[in-house]
């Protein structure tokens, strides 16, 4: 049994997918399919129960679930003390990270990683806050980076960097030739809000109400790119961190206002509280740090 099919194994389980594991690693789903039947054959039991939706682990499989999840950590911290010893940074680094940390900004970091260290890979998947952890906590990521970081038994978080947070409008809207607003001029406005369970959510939702204002929440998404297309149709107005904003101000459809007081939004870093790094983990882990000095 090689690695790439007790990784396989090890995806379906978690996604409960057959289509989603082929996705993430770059297969097709017949080839995915196969692979698992012939890894039935080899054990001679059965592996998944097809029958169920979402697939479901059969008591076999989840004892062959568990052996793939030794296995693939017991290789990481290999590759990763085998990789200290070289003095190489090579390999994959893999990254969850919430879809607002924005795809340019990862993209000008990807560039930079990959001109540092040409021998390294970053792996970046953009998640719901709740699966960045998941996937930190499950070793399907070395590293995340989340909005309102919090550490846990498991988890560590670091801080990262923290995001002043402004008010977009549509640039039709009454407000838009306005420089500066106090949280007060959003009374009784149309808002575009975040889903109540996200932690930004609650963060505006505090903000608003130790300033004694009352808003109208028009419509509500769970991601900023839903959101920022909301308000650039004229739904209502929101509060958004300034950086992820640039690009639709820039290009003239959406205003940013300064907002006195404003909210911040701390963005932070998570890993597992016992994480054996890889070269390539740990210097992107830097570039990281870096990055925030100059953020």
């Amino acid at each position: 049994m090689d690695l790439p099919r007790l990784k396989l194994f090890r995806e379906i389980a978690q996604t409960r997918s057959l289509t989603r594991a082929a996705s993430a690693l770059g297969i097709t789903q017949s080839a995915a399919s196969q692979a698992v039947k012939d890894l039935e054959t080899t054990l001679g039991v059965r592996l998944l129960d097809r029958s169920r939706r979402p697939l479901a682990l059969t008591p076999e499989g989840r004892l062959f679930y568990d052996y793939c999840r030794d296995v693939l950590r017991r290789t990481d911290e290999f590759l990763a003390e085998l990789g200290q010893l070289k003095q190489e940074v090579g390999g994959t680094v893999r990254v969850a990270a919430i879809y607002s940390v924005g795809i340019s900004e990862m993209s000008k970091l990807r560039e930079n990683f990959a001109s540092l260290h040409p021998e390294a890979h970053l792996e970046v998947e953009y998640l719901r806050p709740e699966k960045v952890y998941e996937a930190v906590q499950q070793g399907r990521a070395d590293l995340g980076l989340v909005s309102y970081p919090e550490s846990s038994r498991s988890i560590v978080a670091r801080p990262w960097r923290t995001e002043r947070m402004v008010v977009a409008v549509d640039p039709r809207h009454p407000l838009a030739l306005r420089e500066v607003l106090a949280p007060q001029d959003l009374e009784g406005l149309g808002f575009v809000a975040f889903d109540e369970d996200l932690p930004i959510r609650r963060h505006i939702d505090r903000f608003l109400r130790e300033q004694g204002v009352e808003v109208r929440i028009v419509m509500h998404f769970d991601n900023i790119p839903a959101v920022k297309e909301a308000v650039a149709a004229g739904a209502g107005v929101s509060i958004l961190p300034w950086p992820i904003l640039q690009d639709e101000v820039r290009q003239g459809r959406l205003v940013a206002l300064r907002l006195e007081p404003a909210p911040v939004r701390p963005l932070g870093i998570i890993h597992l509280r016992r994480k054996q790094f890889t070269p390539a983990a740990q210097a992107f882990l830097g570039l990281l740090e870096q990055w925030r000095q100059a953020a």
